[in-house]
């Protein structure tokens, strides 16, 4: 017969569960707190926080910035011979790894005597708001003008010829969510009657309707150009010269620029079709 040990009892059955500890009271309210005000600092940053990334924005979101920025850089290039250029919509562009964009450019195509172009880029950058931080560097193929608009939209402005500078503003990629029609505005009234004029100085039919372009003044109103196709080049563009109220803003074999009130006419016959514009610029 075994003995037992004093004052020690066998246990009698299964050990009791060891007891929950509960969180306090002020650790659970702290953390509903916590929940609701980062709940209520997304809703805050979506509806009123400017985009961080660019693909934040959509198309039809930059489209106006874009129309603004053309519309400043016709201010800043002033006086000159100039002619807005048509949109072009780049689409397939990949937006993320799995969604499909596309990116807008607008511009400006801009006439100089030969050799003046990296005079007039450093004008357009110096008539830039000083926000867009807009600066002439040396390129590889001359120089080149760079600047920020605002909300992801670039500014460039390259030599593309003796005597020729185009400056444009381009979304990059972006999602799309309008009907890419839509982002082309229009133009029409003086501008077109001047291309039609100078058609007729030429002896030349215009190839269908002049192709109206705008782009929003900083002051309001807007930028206009009527653009349209008169025929094959090479052709003698002396006829124009009759047009012409006092001298002429360029002059070259292939290129004549002139002034009909405040309208800019610019007979182009360095392609292979002779293009004519003519297009008004912003007041004030």
């Amino acid at each position: 017969m075994s003995a037992v040990q004093a004052g020690w009892a066998p246990p009698s059955g299964p050990p009791e569960p060891a007891r929950q500890r509960s969180w306090p009271r002020w650790l659970l309210a702290v953390t509903v707190a916590w929940a609701l005000l980062l709940g209520a600092l997304t809703w805050w940053s979506v509806r009123h926080d400017p985009p961080t990334v660019r693909e934040q924005r959509s198309l039809s979101a930059a489209d106006p910035v874009v129309d603004r920025a053309v519309g400043r850089l016709v201010v800043a290039i002033g006086a000159g011979a100039w002619a807005l250029t048509g949109a072009t919509v780049e689409r397939g562009c990949r937006v993320t790894p799995m969604a499909d964009g596309a990116a807008l450019t607008r511009g400006v195509e801009v006439f100089v005597p030969d050799g003046g172009e990296r005079a007039l880029l450093e004008r357009v950058a110096g008539g830039l708001p000083g926000s867009w931080r807009a600066g002439v560097r040396p390129g590889a193929d001359g120089p080149r003008l760079r600047a920020d608009a605002g909300e992801f939209v670039a500014v460039e402005g390259r030599v593309v010829g003796g005597g020729r500078v185009r400056l444009t503003a381009d979304t990059g990629c972006r999602p799309v969510d309008t009907e890419l029609a839509t982002l082309l505005p229009g133009a029409g009234g003086e501008t077109a009657l001047a291309v039609d004029e100078a058609s007729r100085a030429l002896g030349r039919p215009l190839a269908g309707v002049a192709e109206p372009l705008s782009a929003a003044c900083p002051g309001g109103g807007r930028a206009r150009t009527a653009a349209a196709t008169a025929g094959s080049a090479p052709m003698s563009l002396a006829a124009l010269k009759s047009l012409a109220a006092g001298a002429a803003v360029v002059d070259l074999p292939e290129v004549y620029a002139y002034r009909r009130g405040p309208v800019v006419v610019v007979a182009d016959a360095t392609g292979e079709q002779v293009r004519l514009t003519a297009s008004t610029g912003c007041s004030g």
